[in-house]
């Protein structure tokens, strides 16, 4: 049987990237993800905005990219999976962790040049005007169709 691990976020990054590098020179970056969810509270009716932290690891490409484009504060979409672990405090306290292994990054928001893409640095592409409409012609009025019951379109030859 098949499974799935996978998980969406879309929120602020709540700090610039860490980067580092393991031994083998591979980059991995480093970095919390705040998703915000607001309700109603029922005994005082005031809005209660509910936020999560989440620590997000990317590693080769994708850290690179992280590191360089990702900044506190800046909207994004991740895609990844869930990763659990164990470690021991300073204070001989076992702890569980959480982690999200990212596997796609989407930049979100306009960049503060304007342009909403990541690219090579160039100027951005010139915005076309957009092209004037002409006024919808008004349709002629339709006559009723006959009752249908949906099935007169069938094939009589079902294979089962």
């Amino acid at each position: 049987m098949a499974s799935v691990n996978k998980v969406i976020l879309v929120g602020n990054c709540g700090r610039d990237p860490e980067i580092r590098y393991l031994p083998s020179g591979q980059p991995v970056a480093s970095v919390s993800i705040a998703t915000s969810s607001r309700r109603k509270d029922r005994n005082t009716g005031e809005v209660v905005e509910d936020t999560q932290w989440h620590r997000v690891t990317f590693y080769d490409r994708l850290a690179e990219i992280a590191g360089e484009y990702l900044k506190k504060g800046r909207p994004v979409y991740v895609e990844g999976r869930l990763k659990y672990g164990k470690y021991t405090g300073q204070d001989g306290i076992e702890r569980n962790t959480v982690d999200i292994i990212a596997t796609e990054l989407q930049l979100l928001g306009s960049r503060e040049g304007g342009s909403a893409s990541m690219d090579d640095g160039s100027a951005p592409a010139p915005r076309a005007a957009a092209p004037a409409r002409a006024p919808a012609a008004r349709p002629a009025p339709a006559t009723p169709a006959p009752a249908s019951s949906g099935f007169e379109d069938m094939d009589d030859d079902i294979p089962f």
